[in-house]
């Protein structure tokens, strides 16, 4: 080989990158290049690149078809460095017209790695369809020569993604029947609802005891009073501020699921960003849901972050709330309980790791006729399910257990949870609550068990018998979900 030329090799990209495809040439036979400019795309396993001229002269020869894969090391082209840009456009008619992209090199270079027998790929596309076990003959290539790319099989990953999504019953309407465009929040709502459908979620329960959370909530109201304040403190205020506490702690419960380009899993840890789950009427009596933001929810104090729930809420109910309200929740709260839910099983809406519903805070059911002091001389005192729907993928059951039981322990009182909601509140700090024991039973029955009485003891007793008599048929035991014989 002359010492005026230089050969342009396939370089090497990492010990795990062993050949590449040629995607496209950048430049021709005859065209002047500078060193250092892009010459040809080659795409490989792992990245796509742009290999450069490693001097500047005049392309004399390209060794390799586009759609070729070769490997690393191999001679792509040979440049001549003696030819400058002036005399390279006289010297490029000098070029042989029958000295083609697939001529035969001259010098001894590593030879083209064949094309696969399944179809003519590049690596990355071959191991992208590999992962999502995709046929690569069913897939047109757009590439030199048909080489399907890289993003050809991500196209169709996402096209087989979209046939496979369950769509709306094709049955025919019933004589009569209207059918109303969904529009707006409720069109956006049902897009989320069937994209939720395609996230493998599990839900943990639990019983929470309200009685500490109900005295603070009436202690903070009456302090709030006592300085002129209007501001009203709920239970939902309280309980979405022990949230943000406990996933401040654990921030696993906010933690995402997504795939990159290439289809590899990958959590997304996006901060503590907490959505509330708005139920609104309009005036014509629709409902429908939308889930405003409390962005960066843990730098907030409960003064701050109740201005801003409050904010989001009643912007939400006049239709005030502009798109950013709505973008960037990593976990959200919904309480059902508002209305009369027991215990709910939200969908997990995509990009979150967790939703938390809340139920009605009472008395078990059948008890609430009693008297308040018939059922604490039962030890029987007001409780809240709580449940955790998290997305399985990338949050455990453990984990969603134990973000329960901080949110628990928080809304008892546990390391100073109030007295920080009342510093931030400007209030003194809360008075210590008395110890609330069951009120001994002997004192309840001294002249005798009364009608109300008796009514809730009964009723205590036909819960433990349907229990111990029917349970059975109402507990999901089979884990293959197959119906009994």
């Amino acid at each position: 080989m002359s010492g005026t030329v230089v050969q342009v090799t396939l370089p090497e990209m990492g010990e795990s990158v062993t050949e590449g495809s040629i995607v496209e040439w950048r430049k021709r036979i005859g065209d002047f290049i500078t060193e250092g400019d892009p010459l040809v795309d080659v795409t490989t396993d792992k990245v796509d690149v742009e290999v450069p001229a490693t001097a500047s002269g005049v392309i004399t020869r390209i060794l390799v078809d586009e759609g070729a894969t070769v490997r690393v090391g191999t001679a792509l082209a040979e440049i001549d460095t003696s030819k400058t840009v002036e005399n390279g456009a006289a010297n490029s008619a000098a070029v042989p017209a029958e000295r083609t992209l697939n001529e035969a090199p001259a010098s001894p270079v590593a030879p083209p790695v064949e094309r696969r027998g399944d179809a003519h790929a590049s690596a990355q596309a071959r191991r992208i369809a590999r992962r999502g076990d995709l046929d690569l003959s069913r897939i047109r290539g757009s590439g030199p020569q048909g080489l399907i790319l890289r993003g050809d099989v991500v196209q169709q990953a996402e096209r087989a993604k979209r046939a496979a999504a369950p769509t709306a019953a094709t049955a025919p309407l019933p004589a009569g029947a209207t059918q109303t465009p969904l529009r707006g929040p409720a069109a956006a709502l049902a897009g989320a609802m069937e994209q939720s459908l395609t996230i493998p979620s599990a839900t943990s329960f639990r019983t929470i005891a309200v009685e500490v959370l109900d005295a603070r909530r009436r202690e903070l109201g009456a302090a709030l009073r006592t300085t002129g304040s209007t501001q009203k403190i709920s239970f939902t205020h309280l309980i979405a501020f022990a949230l943000v506490r406990a996933a401040t702690e654990q921030p696993a419960i906010t933690h995402a699921f997504r795939r990159d380009e290439e289809g590899r899993p990958q959590r997304v840890e996006a901060g503590i960003h907490l959505g509330l789950a708005v139920d609104t009427e309009r005036k014509d009596g629709t409902r429908f849901l939308v889930v405003p933001v409390i962005k960066n929810a843990d730098k907030k104090d409960f003064a701050q972050f109740c201005a801003a729930y409050d904010d989001l809420v009643a912007r939400a109910r006049t239709n005030a709330l502009v798109a950013d309200d709505l973008a960037g929740a990593t976990f959200t709260l919904t309480n059902p309980g508002g209305i009369g839910t027991v215990a709910s099983v939200p969908r997990l809406m995509a990009g979150q790791g967790a939703i938390i519903a809340t139920g009605v805070i009472g008395y078990p059911a059948g008890l609430s006729g009693a008297s308040e002091q018939t059922l604490r001389a039962l030890g029987i005192t007001k409780t809240m399910q709580i449940t955790s729907t998290y997305d399985h993928r990338v949050v455990q059951g453990a984990q969603s257990g134990e973000f329960l039981r901080r949110v628990d322990e928080l809304l008892q009182g546990r390391d100073a949870f109030y007295d920080t909601v009342f510093a931030a509140l400007s209030l003194p700090p809360p008075k210590k609550l008395a110890a609330v024991a069951a009120m001994p039973l002997e004192a309840v029955l001294e002249k005798g068990p009364s009608e109300e009485m008796l009514r809730a003891v009964a009723a205590g007793m036909a819960i433990v018998s349907a229990y111990r008599t029917h349970g059975h048929l109402a507990a999901n035991l089979d884990p293959l979900g197959s119906e009994p014989p």
